[in-house]
């Protein structure tokens, strides 16, 4: 009987000393399922995917989603990934395009997914909703803020910026700012530009209201080109539809900047299901992107760069611009982003 209280006693204060497991960041609250999901043609049949979020920006009042393991303990490591939507999409849409949150426990990651309030034309479109500096930088710099003072920032082992199109381009754009230059350890870019641009193909953009092609673009640079090579240290993937480009470039002056190696291919990732969802009123031109479906990803590796820094190329065979990301593909992004080097944060900057 006294043996029996004894190890009763002593469990009861195991549990007492154990930390406890976070239920939210930031007042969102942790849900397994993850809130607001959905799939295939059943995202078209509910209003899931104009869910503005689980969490709030307290500067604006605007929503935003906010991804975490819910058995997350204080203290514990995470990557932090900014992932950002393109341009007249709304951020649940790039929660399911990048589904990184299905990884979450997994490789503890902490994902925040907000959406734009500003607005712009491309080309001589009408406004559409889009990234803006006047409009959205200071919210992205709020949520930023939110998340790393929530965990501290020494619990963050690497800070990510992923973006979809114009949100790639919005990430190429501040990457290098007086905000986060100290604090980002890499950008993904998904369909957002590389660089050393990878050219894109002439009918590229969304079919015309008839399903037609779009009208070739004029030759010269185009909105996903960069010709400055960025002023910041960062690893950087690129992951394109092998529709979009009109060929993969060999070399890298990102990898050219840390030394590395000749690029090296990979072993082809291989998904025999499909995304989550896709572009469901333009489907059939294939740059702008077909229904989501299996396929087979190509991977190269510029090997030994200084610091240890990631330079990778991803394309997906088949694809174009809107199918979202298979499960074996989206895990292998994630997988890299977690073997790169990160520690701004956690360094304080440095």
């Amino acid at each position: 009987m006294m043996r029996s209280a004894i190890l009763a006693l002593g469990a009861m204060m195991a549990l007492a000393a154990t930390p406890a497991l976070a239920a939210e960041i930031a007042g969102a609250a942790c849900t397994d399922p993850a809130p607001a999901r959905c799939d295939g043609m059943d995202c078209t049949a509910s209003p899931v995917l104009a869910d503005p979020g689980n969490a709030t920006d307290p500067k604006t009042g605007r929503k935003f989603f906010l991804d975490f393991p819910c058995d997350l303990k204080p203290g514990e490591k995470v990557i932090f990934i900014l992932n950002i939507h393109g341009a007249g999409s709304i951020g649940n849409w790039q929660r399911h395009y990048f589904p990184a949150l299905d990884y979450k426990t997994g490789y503890r990651l902490v994902i925040a997914t907000p959406t734009a309030n500003g607005s712009g034309a491309i080309g001589a479109g009408p406004p559409i909703r889009m990234w803006m500096p006047a409009e959205d930088d200071a919210y992205l710099q709020n949520i930023s803020d939110l998340v790393i003072d929530s965990l501290g920032a020494k619990t963050i082992k690497a800070f990510w910026l992923a973006g979809h199109s114009q949100g790639g381009f919005t990430s190429r754009r501040i990457v290098c700012s007086d905000y986060f230059r100290d604090k980002v350890d890499g950008w993904l870019s998904l369909s957002g530009g590389r660089i050393g641009q990878a050219p894109v193909v002439a009918d590229f953009g969304p079919p015309k209201p008839d399903g037609s092609p779009p009208d070739p673009r004029p030759p010269g640079p185009s909105i996903m080109s960069y010709d400055a090579t960025p002023a910041c240290d960062f690893s950087h993937i690129y992951e394109i539809g092998e529709h979009e480009i009109t060929a993969l470039p060999t070399t890298s002056p990102w990898a050219d900047k840390y030394g590395c190696g000749p690029r090296v291919r990979q072993e082809d990732i291989i998904d025999e299901a499909p995304g989550h969802v896709w572009d469901y009123a333009r489907v059939g031109h294939k740059p702008w992107g077909m229904k989501a479906r299996p396929g087979t990803a190509q991977v190269w590796i510029y090997p030994g760069c200084k610091g240890d820094r990631l330079v990778a190329d991803v394309v997906r065979l088949d694809k174009g611009h809107t199918e979202g990301l298979e499960p074996h593909v989206t895990e292998a992004i994630v997988r890299m982003i977690a073997a790169a080097p990160g520690g701004k944060l956690a360094g304080g900057g440095k």
